[in-house]
């Protein structure tokens, strides 16, 4: 028996891995948060297989129909949005299960800062303007932030910023990072990523909270910097990456003594 923690992806049921997609119709038990996966991906499931809802249910009570699982031998798949690997909630499972000496994997997703991207059809990461992505989110009820990680410090780099979690507080963020970004810095809001109702709105750090207004909240996803300016159509202001340079020394282009023929 084994528990599958499975990222499900930003929404489209299409997203899922084909590992995933795979665990899903293998497991007899399947837990998601219905809150945040689509339906459609539960059509993974076998015909006759416990499908629970984990929206309502606290840790404890998660971890009580995964016990259940184990010792019937029946293998779970446990599903979460996006990846696993931030703000997933999984951590805390997973120091539960090791206790109980119950066994888990773990297949990754595809995560919102990525299906954000796609949507805006943009690099977020280009030669010149920005080569890091940091992200991060505000405080919040579930989480705090820990002094060292606060938005101003992250800002201060000049790096893009992935913010997650943080739509209901876009005035005050918007204020914080102008004093680092400039009040005419780019920023993307994109709403449900991935998902038929997606919604996608640009401004600047001076006017994205008026655009905004109340009119999203909980799976917005604020993107901040400098590379959110170049929309498709311009593509000014950038440097082109030497990658792909006629000049450029690598071992897979012809000419050189040690090419590696592909």
């Amino acid at each position: 028996m084994t528990v599958h923690f499975i990222g499900a992806g930003p929404g489209a049921p299409d997203l899922l891995t084909l590992r995933g997609r795979d665990l899903i119709a293998a497991s007899p038990v399947c837990l998601y948060a219905g809150s945040l996966i689509p339906e459609a991906v539960l059509a993974h499931c076998p015909p006759d297989a416990k499908i629970v809802n984990t929206a309502p249910l606290d840790l404890d009570a998660i971890i009580a129909e995964i016990r259940a699982a184990h010792a019937a031998g029946l293998d779970v798949a446990r599903l979460h949005s996006g990846d696993l690997s931030v703000w997933s909630a999984m951590g805390e499972q997973i120091r539960r299960l090791k206790a109980e000496g119950i066994p888990y994997d773990v297949t990754p997703g595809v995560p919102s800062f990525a299906a954000a991207a796609a949507t805006l059809g943009m690099e977020l990461t280009l030669p010149g303007l920005a080569q890091s992505l940091v992200l991060t989110r505000t405080p919040g009820r579930a989480s705090a932030m820990p002094e060292r990680e606060k938005l101003e410090a992250f800002a201060a780099t000049g790096a893009t910023l992935a913010i997650h979690l943080s739509i209901h507080r876009l005035d005050e963020t918007a204020a914080e990072l102008t004093p680092h970004y400039g009040a005419d810095c780019p920023v993307a809001v994109v709403w449900r990523a991935s998902w038929p109702d997606e919604r996608v709105v640009r401004g600047t750090l001076a006017t994205i909270a008026g655009l905004i207004g109340d009119t999203m909240e909980r799976t917005a996803l604020i993107l901040v910097g400098p590379s959110l300016g170049q929309h498709s159509e311009g593509q000014e202001g950038f440097i082109e990456s030497s990658l792909y340079s006629t000049d450029y020394d690598r071992r897979f282009r012809a000419g050189r003594a040690d090419a590696v023929k592909l």
